[in-house]
């Protein structure tokens, strides 16, 4: 089943806030202090939504303060993972290394390095 594509942060600026609410992009980027193209570009789909445009969103609308960049981060992990999906399938997870014979291991897990005595 093919899943479809997940929303761009700026279609949901666009479709669920600044439409519904009647508020025009250069509105926005007054409100909030940034210049008026940054807002036309994240809907557009150009430009990510950073922490500093993120913040202000938030605070803007009263969403939590990881909200856009939450969304953001979403929109670009899905949107890589077909364009990295054989580089993903050739990492082997450690927990399928771990199940392989105790002597072709090495020893303990993470963090589990021996450390050397002090001379």
């Amino acid at each position: 089943m093919r899943r479809l594509p997940v929303p761009h942060p700026g279609e949901m600026l666009l479709e669920e806030f600044l439409k519904p609410l009647g508020i025009s992009q250069y509105r926005l980027a007054k409100a909030i202090g940034v210049p008026a193209p940054r807002i036309g570009e994240i809907i557009a789909g150009r430009r990510s939504v950073t922490a500093d445009t993120g913040l202000r969103l938030s605070r803007f609308f009263g969403m939590s303060d990881g909200f856009w960049t939450g969304l953001q981060q979403h929109y670009d992990q899905e949107t890589l993972k077909p364009q990295m999906a054989e580089v993903l399938a050739a990492i082997v997870p450690w927990a399928e290394l771990s199940r392989t014979s105790a002597s072709s291991r090495p020893k303990g897990g993470p963090g589990t390095a021996k450390r050397r005595p002090k001379v």
